[in-house]
């Protein structure tokens, strides 16, 4: 750790909701104090986000957390579509998608609020706690550190002198207000809602299940628990004050009929409504910003809490890079680029299949009841279709190949790219095992040359040499080239001969030493 002011802190974390806490669990694995902040007394007991993705829990399992998540949660292997009261053609099986392109072929259902009470456990066993009802008040660069006003729970104020401030506090944001930093984009007129309940019926059996009307639509997600199920779906009245409380009896229930699903009991219910927005920066100065401080879109895929810890990894080792000397701080350019491209893409793209599945137009509602149940599922039947829709949902397709830090392409594979899952590298063993270092590392499939094993020694970078296999080549690597492997899974140098003398420039534009 490079040295610090007397009371200062590495990095303060504003926020603790998932992008948070997954924030401050990989910067205390690599080393880094981090101070974790969130005005709530206590964590959400209500949640949105269900979908925990194959990415989310490849990142899990290089600090030890994906089996644990995966034991919490419910395995989904098929989706059913339903229109004008019954079932649709066949039910789509994507259970078995990914097989062959990750350890986790499948979607998990895990709820937040479940979620995030797993990783304040697991974030206090390595000695951070979160802070509660402390808010932050105002932010202040000063040369090279930050201040930050913060309000204590019993009201009174502390200054609080921090090297990194990561604004992971939510779509009303306060590090983002303060940084000054727009938010374009808008609110769809429907009213939302969301309820846990105890419920029966043919579409509380595990599986996910979609309802496609003219004038509603409602979707099914199964919970861990038999008989229990989160329901997302249009309320049938907006709110005609701003403090009313509409309940479940608002909600309209054709759907709800048609399907014949007997609601028991509702544990709870929320409403919300949902926005599409992309924050103009991710980083000013020494002050990011990540998860629904950064963006927020529609719930389709569920795609936006997994995007938040996509966010938080992606900053975690760069910040601890930099923080421990082990890199220079030009890395930390590359935040933005690699991150808020793929939020602008993602939010136009949930944006135009939000707009289909809720519009009340003519077309749309033709399209939802007559077309969509009965076209979806046979598109699962086609290969490629399949593995498309697998890579994109699981957000194992997402490259930062723009980067200012990815060089060179090597077989199908060009940097910024996520590094192939190999399933038996060595014998039963996969070539993830490797990434749970959370270290920089140079992958050769195939034969290194001595010159590139003389250069990883003497810079104290780890060389893993894997014997070629013929399922190598179907995954687009190139036997003997060089894949230099950054902490987050990613590839930063990809060359096809195995160039000693360019890694040794890579290493040496971005300063990066592994044994710092």
């Amino acid at each position: 750790m490079s040295a610090l002011n007397h009371g200062e802190i590495p990095v303060l974390i504003v926020g603790a909701g998932p992008t948070g806490l997954v924030l401050a669990l990989w910067l205390t694995r690599l080393g880094v104090p981090v101070r974790i902040i969130d005005k709530v007394s206590e964590s959400g007991t209500t949640s949105r986000a269900l979908a925990v993705q194959v990415r989310t829990l490849e990142f899990y399992r290089q600090i030890g957390l994906a089996e644990e998540v995966i034991e919490g949660g419910r395995r989904v292997d098929t989706i059913s579509f339903w229109s004008g009261g019954r079932q649709r053609g066949r039910s789509a099986a994507f259970g078995d998608m990914g097989k062959g392109l990750t350890p986790f072929p499948y979607v998990l259902i895990f709820p937040q609020d479940e979620h995030e009470k797993l990783l304040i456990r697991r974030l206090a066993s390595l000695g951070v706690d979160v802070e509660r009802q402390t808010e932050l008040l105002g932010l202040q660069q000063v040369d090279k550190h930050i201040l930050a006003r913060l309000k204590r729970p019993d009201g009174s104020e502390e200054s609080c002198q921090a090297v990194y401030v990561a604004g992971c506090d939510g779509a009303r944001s306060k590090v983002r207000e303060e940084l000054g930093i727009g938010f374009p984009g808008g609110t769809y007129e429907h009213l939302f809602y969301v309820a846990d309940v105890d419920a029966g019926g043919a579409a509380i059996n595990g599986q996910l299940h979609v309802a496609l009307d003219t004038a509603d639509f409602l979707i099914v997600f199964p919970l861990k628990d038999d008989g229990r199920a989160r329901l997302v779906g249009a309320v049938r009245r907006e709110p005609e004050q701003a403090d009313e409380k509409l309940s479940w009896d608002d909600v309209s229930k054709d759907v709800v009929n048609w399907m014949r699903i007997d609601v028991k009991r509702v544990n709870w219910f929320s409403t919300y409504h949902v926005h599409h927005r992309v924050s103009q920066q991710f980083r000013k100065g020494r002050s990011f910003l990540l998860g629904d401080a950064a963006h927020i879109h529609s719930p389709v895929g569920g795609q936006g809490m997994n995007t938040g810890i996509g966010d938080a990894v992606n900053l975690a080792w760069k910040l601890a890079a930099v923080l421990n000397g082990c890199a220079s701080e030009a890395i930390l350019d590359s935040y933005e680029p690699e991150r808020i491209d793929f939020a602008r893409r993602l939010v136009a793209t949930t944006d135009r299949a939000f707009s289909l599945v809720t519009s009340r137009g003519r077309i749309a509602r033709q399209i939802r009841r007559n077309i969509a149940p009965f076209v979806i599922p046979s598109f699962f039947e086609i290969g490629s279709f399949r593995r498309l829709m697998f890579r994109t949902v699981s957000q194992t397709v997402i490259h930062y190949r723009q980067s200012p830090m990815s060089t060179g392409k090597a077989g199908e594979i060009r940097s910024g790219d996520r590094l192939p899952w190999i399933a038996n590298a060595f014998g039963t063993e996969d070539n993830f095992k490797f990434l749970t270092t959370l270290q920089w590392q140079v992958h050769v499939y195939g034969e290194p040359s001595p010159e590139l094993s003389t250069v990883c020694r003497s810079r104290d970078l780890a060389l893993h040499a894997i014997p070629w296999r013929a399922e190598m080549e179907r995954a687009g690597l190139k036997r003997n080239a060089l894949y230099l492997v950054r902490p987050d899974g990613h590839i930063g140098l990809a060359d096809p001969i195995g160039n000693p003398a360019n890694l040794r420039a890579y290493l040496d534009r971005w300063n990066i030493k592994p044994s710092a």
